[in-house]
């Protein structure tokens, strides 16, 4: 595989992964949609969407950006080997416990309270963790060289992602308040906890195989 091939298959990661995360409900579409049910208007479901999105990129770029500089100190491979058992760990613990941890906010949470709670449960859940191993090679020898070199790169994957997923859970959210409504969660939904497992356990996988 080419240096350009390699790098567009990263940055295809990374938006694929934004995909994801806008799917799962946990990340924020279905708190949007039920705020929007509750109160009766559109408007309040749309006002929810920048407050989530803000929180769930401020999670993803404290965790990239402390990846990068636990990568000015520590040599690739340690850092890929200790990424990869730490994906491991979290994906076998979010499997087990992950459910006992959904983080509760009330229905009227304010800009500043959505965005607590999209920041603390996209970091609970691991959000940032799985960028990571994309985020590394993308920064490349910016990396290497400087902190402030590398924050460039990791913002824009930061920023790259988070619209991606914002676009993906402002699409679910309008379609479940217009057409579906949460009784399509009562009839028959996908167990997000358990694909998000998967994903976790998957990634951390191949980062210790590419190790």
């Amino acid at each position: 595989m080419n240096v350009d091939t390699h790098t567009a298959a990263l940055w295809l990661a990374v938006l694929g992964s934004g995909v994801f995360h806008g799917v799962n409900p946990a990340m924020g579409w279905l708190f949007a949609t039920a705020l929007g049910l509750q109160r009766g208007k559109r408007t309040a479901l749309a006002a929810a969407l920048p407050p989530l999105a803000l929180g769930h990129a401020a999670s993803i770029f404290i965790v990239t950006s402390s990846a990068l500089v636990l990568g000015l100190a520590v040599h690739a491979a340690s850092l890929r080997l200790v990424t990869g058992i730490v994906l491991l760990a979290w994906a076998v613990y979010h499997l087990l416990y992950g459910h006992r941890h959904h983080l509760r906010v009330g229905m009227t949470a304010g800009f500043l309270g959505l965005a607590l709670w999209s920041a603390a449960t996209a970091t609970v859940h691991g959000a940032g963790l799985m960028l990571v191993p994309a985020l590394m090679p993308i920064c490349g020898a910016a990396a290497q060289a400087s902190l402030s070199g590398a924050l460039g790169p990791a913002a824009l994957v930061t920023l790259a992602h988070t619209l991606v997923a914002s676009a993906t859970s402002a699409a679910i959210a309008f379609a479940a308040y217009e057409y579906l409504g949460l009784a399509m969660l009562r009839r028959s939904w996908i167990n997000f906890d358990w694909i998000w497992s998967a994903a976790l356990f998957v990634t951390g996988l191949a980062v210790l195989l590419i190790a």
